[in-house]
């Protein structure tokens, strides 16, 4: 089968580690044919490209800068993409016939594209909803609640669903709130797919370990809990830096690790402030930041707590894969938490609760046993839910 996927993740290869990659890999493995359409952005400096390979065909296409840039660039890129995706895909892709039109969000403005592949080649179309939007943009206070922006884009929502004839959610909870907001969408359509990935432990002895902690200048007597990942206002990072302020015991130290648009603005305070329990890195590639990763101990996950959308962050899985236990302060409508805390891998609290995550870092330490525990409960937790044969399987069943 021809499948073919569109979507804002910067992909160069189909063998890349991933939460799109892995289960791409794995269906080319089983036989289908993956064509992958993906933007190369302003800052990339490069014209469209076609990278052609057994079984796979990786379309790169010029655009504007459309992620970690400013509001206004991100908007116009939001706005073109699915006219610049759809030129390019009637030039690279003119003789290929599709069977099954796989795409994320963000954006959710590529209705014309996933129209032409369905008209043209009747095609099945799936959504995986990462991301509810306009509804996150409003919670951010980015545009106003029945402004022009706001009925533009709830316009584009709408007729995403509509042309959809599959929707992956990230959880129940997500699941639940489309049905709530959306009463005229056809709930059959609806089904949880969360993010998955082939896991892969990666097991240091304690001398490796402290020589990638020694490179990052990171103590090794203390239990690091890092935070890695996009640094945004979506994460609600203000209640991270007030934790390392607040946290006042001598054996845990903080490790920020990322890059986005508050980075500046984080690194101004670390300059600031000049925090002896906590350091921050900026991006790294992503094999460096896995093995920096599996030095650390306990995964953090924040997100901003005016939230009303059910986010599910992505970043839980490397965590799990590092069989850490994880702490989650978020909003309250995300389950995220309600997850972690019933696989008995780590503790939720709603973000701004500064008891709440000092009794939490307390609990995590204060038995050595349980903390072991709490480690292998991740690793069952990521098989069990996030594995990528999970994703491989309901789509599969879409093509048969």
């Amino acid at each position: 089968m021809n499948i073919l996927f569109l979507t804002l993740a910067n992909i160069n290869s189909i063998s890349e580690r991933g939460i799109y990659t892995d289960f791409l890999h794995k269906l080319q493995k089983q036989g289908h044919s993956i064509h992958v359409v993906c933007p190369n952005e302003r800052r990339e400096r490069k014209n469209t490209e076609i990278h052609v390979d057994k079984r796979f065909q990786l379309l790169r296409v010029k655009t504007f800068n459309i992620q970690k840039t400013n509001i206004l660039e991100k908007g116009l890129a939001t706005f073109l993409i699915e006219y610049q995706y759809l030129f390019a895909i009637k030039k690279y892709f003119n003789k290929t016939k599709f069977d099954l039109v796989i795409y994320s969000t963000p954006p959710i403005t590529f209705y014309k594209v996933i129209d032409f592949i369905k008209k043209r080649d009747n095609a099945s179309s799936y959504l995986l909803l990462k991301d509810i939007f306009p509804q996150n943009a409003i919670d951010m206070s980015l545009f106003k609640r029945n402004g022009v922006l706001h009925k533009f884009f709830k316009n584009k929502e709408n007729k995403l669903y509509t042309i959809s004839d599959h929707i992956g959610c990230l959880s129940q909870a997500n699941v639940d709130y489309l049905k709530k907001h959306n009463p005229n969408l056809d709930f059959n359509k609806l089904e949880i797919n969360p993010n998955t990935i082939n896991p892969f432990f990666i097991k240091y002895s304690k001398q490796k370990k402290n020589l990638i902690r020694l490179k990052y200048q990171i103590p090794l007597d203390k239990k690091i809990f890092v935070y890695g990942g996009n640094l945004g206002k979506p994460q609600g990072l203000d209640f991270l830096l007030e934790t390392i302020i607040q946290t006042k015991r001598t054996d845990v130290y903080f490790l920020i690790i990322g890059s986005g648009t508050e980075y500046n603005r984080i690194k101004i305070w670390f300059e600031k402030i000049k925090p002896q329990n906590a350091s921050l890195i900026s991006f790294l590639p992503k094999n460096d930041y896995n093995k920096l990763l599996a030095t650390c101990d306990v995964g953090l996950i924040f997100l901003n707590k005016n939230f009303t959308i059910p986010n599910y962050p992505s970043r839980l899985l490397p965590y799990l894969e590092m069989k850490m236990p994880v702490i989650s302060a978020t909003d309250a409508h995300t389950d995220i938490g309600k997850d972690i805390e019933r696989n008995k891998c780590g503790f939720a609290i709603i973000s701004g609760d500064s008891d709440g995550m000092q009794n939490a870092i307390n609990k995590l330490l204060e038995n050595v046993n349980d903390f072991n525990i709490m480690k292998e409960n991740s690793w069952n937790f990521l098989n069990s839910d996030f594995h990528v044969d999970r994703t491989c399987k309901l789509i599969n069943e879409k093509l048969k």
